[in-house]
C-alpha cells in the first residue's frame, strides 16, 4: 500500500461523507483535474483503503425493529470458522467478531420482533455445533454511527 498523502485524505473525507457526489465536484473542491480524482480514487480501491460502494439501507424501512448483539461461546474456540459457515445461512445475521473477553464471538443481528428473535435464538443460533452459550443485548438506541476519522 502506498503512502496516503494529504490530497488522499481530502478525497476520502469528502466521498466519505456523501460518495455520490460527482468526481466534477470532488475535484473541484480539491483544485486539481476529475481525471485526477479518478486516479486517486481507483488507487485507494486498489490498494484496500477504500472498501465497498454500496447504500445502506435502513433495517427499520423493512420491518426489523429490533437491533440485537448476542455473545456466544463456543465449545473450543478453533470451531469458530464452522460457525461462521452456519451463521452465513441465517440472512438476519449482519455481523459476526470472533473477539477477546467473555464471549468468543459476537453476533449482531435483526429481527422483526421478539418472537423472531426468540427463534433466531433459540431455533438457529443455539442449535448450531459448537454454541454452548449465548446472551442477549438488545440495542435501545443507535446513539453513534460513523466511520474512522480521516486526519487531513
Amino acid at each position: 500500500m502506498e503512502k496516503i498523502d494529504s490530497l488522499d485524505k481530502k478525497i476520502m473525507g469528502i466521498i466519505s461523507k456523501n460518495a455520490r457526489l460527482p468526481f466534477k465536484d470532488v475535484a473541484a473542491e480539491c483544485g486539481v483535474s476529475r481525471a485526477a480524482i479518478h486516479q486517486r480514487v481507483q488507487h485507494l480501491i486498489d490498494d484496500g483503503v477504500i472498501v465497498g460502494s454500496s447504500f445502506e439501507i435502513n433495517p427499520k424501512a423493512l420491518g426489523y425493529t429490533t437491533c440485537t448483539y448476542v455473545g456466544m461461546n463456543l465449545e473450543r474456540g478453533n470451531m469458530y470458522k464452522s460457525v461462521v459457515e452456519k451463521l452465513k445461512d441465517i440472512p438476519e445475521v449482519v455481523e459476526c467478531h470472533f473477539t477477546t473477553g467473555p464471549y468468543t464471538m459476537m453476533v449482531k443481528l435483526f429481527a422483526k420482533d421478539n418472537e423472531q428473535l426468540m427463534h433466531l435464538i433459540n431455533g438457529q443460533l443455539q442449535s448450531i455445533p459448537g454454541v454452548v452459550a449465548t446472551e442477549t443485548l438488545i440495542s435501545l438506541e443507535q446513539s453513534i454511527k460513523r466511520d474512522i476519522p480521516i486526519n487531513q
